[in-house]
């Protein structure tokens, strides 16, 4: 009787097995350069915007019945830094300096700030057409102003913007309390600040019929549709600031962002601290939307539609999306605002007013793109 000798096979199984482990381990060549392919457009991107907004804030400049040249604006900047002499007028040096760089620098970052807040606010509450406003703070904002403006409140010692800023934060505590104490929740929030809105505008308008004249109401009315006309560089300081702080402190959250638009849950179940990472977010956009309101009036539009522009660039990943959404919304103001400047010279319109004429087309384009994808 001859025996058959035994075949082993659990060895080879287990050799295949570990080498399947094994291979499922090491990287893919293919991932790797995929993420270096995504982090290059996206450095190629900023690069650009960042080169267009120079260029346009540079453009922008000479536009105007002072003849100046790109040349000129480069060599009045450089000399106020120490560089060189710029070679022109006492008046032309002003007319750059003292009034149209402040200008379109706050115009930069009215439009970075608010487009961001926008991102922040439609990845926060799950809506595609949540803005900046929808806590109430435009409206706050403006009832502020029109209490220092028309009421006198502060007997001149507080000034348009003071008053605005307090109207704001004082608007958003409101919707704050509003919303927790109805037990919070997105459509909580949004319905709190439906109601805050409604509420301050109401406040808005019986001051303004009530106790205002016409050439108060006219000019309350200029500065509510968005107004950079006053921009000066303590304005610029200021805005900047709590921009540039708020851009930081969102983008240091922003894979915590990215959990939280797949809801509190998914996001909690991933490690976010889905309440401290919501008040840090909405504390920030809180604080921007205040300060650029209170310098600059109600500019509608700009965190609404902006961001989706934004995301059909760079996607929806919030490390690429705020920055690029910064960016575009700087870019978008500066043009605005030398529009609003120069179209119908030398009679000036409201920007809040050249926003809305290209808003409206464009989120009604948002509005059908939604039908078709639902």
């Amino acid at each position: 009787m001859r025996l058959r000798p035994l075949r082993c096979t659990a060895a080879p199984a287990a050799a295949n097995a570990t080498d399947v482990s094994s291979r499922a381990r090491v990287p893919s060549p293919r991932a790797g350069s995929t993420r270096t392919d995504s982090r290059a457009l996206l450095a190629a991107i900023l690069a650009a915007g960042l080169a267009a907004l120079v260029v346009s804030i540079a453009v922008t400049i000479t536009i105007g019945p002072a003849d100046l040249s790109v040349r000129d604006v480069y060599a009045v900047v450089l000399e106020h830094v120490g560089i060189g002499s710029s070679g022109l007028s006492r008046l032309q040096d002003g007319i750059v300096w003292e009034l149209r760089l402040p200008r379109t620098l706050l115009a930069a970052v009215c439009g970075a700030g608010l487009a961001l807040c926008g991102a922040i606010m439609q990845s926060l509450l799950r809506n595609p057409l949540a803005d900046p406003f929808v806590l109430g703070i435009s409206s706050g904002a403006s009832t502020g102003a029109v209490l220092v403006a028309v009421v006198g409140i502060g007997g001149g010692a507080i000034s348009l913007s003071t008053g605005a800023f307090a109207g704001a934060v004082v608007a958003f505590a409101a919707v704050v309390a509003l919303a927790a104490g109805s037990g919070g929740g997105t459509a909580r929030v949004i319905l709190a600040g439906v109601a805050g809105t409604q509420l301050f505008s109401a406040l808005t308008s019986f001051i303004v019929m009530s106790s205002a004249d016409a050439e108060q109401t006219r000019g309350v009315l200029f500065w509510l549709l968005g107004s950079l006309s006053g921009a000066d560089w303590t304005d610029v300081l200021l805005c900047g600031s709590v921009t540039a702080l708020g851009i930081v402190a969102c983008l240091a959250v922003a894979s915590s962002l990215d959990a939280l638009t797949f809801g509190n849950s998914a996001a909690a179940s991933l490690g976010v601290s889905v309440r401290k990472i919501r008040v840090l977010l909405l504390t920030v956009t809180a604080l921007i939307t205040a300060a650029l309101v209170s310098a600059a009036g109600a500019i509608g539009f700009v965190g609404l539609v902006l961001p989706h522009a934004a995301r059909f660039l760079v996607g929806p990943r919030h490390s690429r999306l705020l920055p690029s959404t910064a960016l575009i919304g700087a870019v978008f103001m500066v043009w605005v605002d030398a529009i609003a400047r120069t179209l119908f010279a030398p009679q000036e319109i409201p920007v809040g007013v050249v926003t809305a004429l290209i808003g409206v087309p464009a989120f009604a384009l948002i509005l059908f793109r939604m039908r078709r994808t639902s």
